[in-house]
């Protein structure tokens, strides 16, 4: 479930959205009120209000968004317990607060307001509200056995880092095993093991990198590991390739039969690459004598 929170001055206009019947909506929670309408709940807020006039944005608005799965099974009980339990998570029980249901859409979900001014006229704290929205939704959903987004996106977060290790994996297996002599057979070869290599051009139409689709994917190589950035991988390809490039003045490589320009970073990197191996054969020569 993800939570939203925040302070707004547009009382009417939200408790209106929040009892739109376009909307399907359904009252879940009602507390300290006796209003029929948007119109009645919103006098009821004000005359509140009008005990602490300095505070413009006197009302509280919160989303509350079980997941899909969630939102579809949970019964109407179900959600005015839920919507009572974040109240009282946020410290607004001993204020008027109306909470509404929407179903219109595949993800149903909350739209409660709380009025910000208490009866002793003291205003609600709402520094940080959006995250304490987030962390109080985070530990409903818990309490009711619902899916939460930081569990959602912890999968997500740990299936990509598996991709991530497949990609890297296929990737050093290629380059070490079938030792690809151009962009097109390495792309080639990457494809057969259900990768697809996709060159990135920028606007000046230089090749600036490569991204890495693979299990509904996609990645851009520095993302995989720093090893798989432009320039580095275009040096494991072939030394051979990588001095011929070095050499020139305008880089290029051949990519699907046409001759592509190299953008600056990866120019100077393979540049770099190919110095340092000079230097290094130099002084092992020398050792070597």
């Amino acid at each position: 479930m993800i939570g939203k929170g925040k302070s707004i001055s547009h009382t009417k206009a939200s408790i209106s959205y929040g009892w739109n019947q376009e909307k399907d909506a359904e009252i879940i929670q009602s507390q300290h009120l006796a209003g029929e309408n948007p119109r009645e709940i919103t006098e009821e807020f004000r005359i509140v209000q009008s005990q602490n006039p300095r505070t413009k944005k006197n009302t509280l608005s919160f989303v509350l968004s079980p997941s899909i799965e969630d939102g579809n099974r949970l019964s109407k009980q179900e959600l005015s317990e839920l919507a009572k339990k974040f109240i009282k998570a946020m410290g607004l029980k001993e204020r008027q607060a109306i909470a509404f249901v929407h179903r219109d859409k595949e993800h149903t979900h909350i739209h409660l307001y709380a009025n910000r001014i208490g009866f002793d006229g003291k205003a609600y704290k709402d520094s940080f509200i959006g995250k304490r929205s987030q962390q109080k939704a985070y530990e409903v959903a818990r309490e009711m056995g619902l899916t939460n987004a930081r569990d959602i996106q912890n999968q997500r977060l740990n299936q990509v880092k598996q991709i991530r290790y497949e990609i890297k994996q296929i990737h050093e297996k290629v380059i070490q095993s079938e030792r690809p002599k151009s962009l097109d057979d390495y792309i080639k070869l990457m494809k057969e093991k259900d990768i697809k290599v996709i060159p990135s051009i920028n606007k000046q139409n230089k090749l600036q990198g490569f991204r890495f689709e693979h299990k509904g994917q996609n990645l851009k190589g520095s993302e995989v590991h720093r090893s798989m950035s432009g320039g580095k991988l275009i040096s494991q390809i072939s030394d051979n390739l990588n001095k011929g490039i070095a050499q020139q003045k305008n880089p290029t490589l051949k990519l699907a039969g046409k001759a592509i320009e190299l953008s600056t970073n990866i120019a100077t990197a393979l540049a770099k690459r190919f110095t340092k191996k000079i230097i290094k054969k130099s002084i092992d020569q020398g050792i070597g004598i």
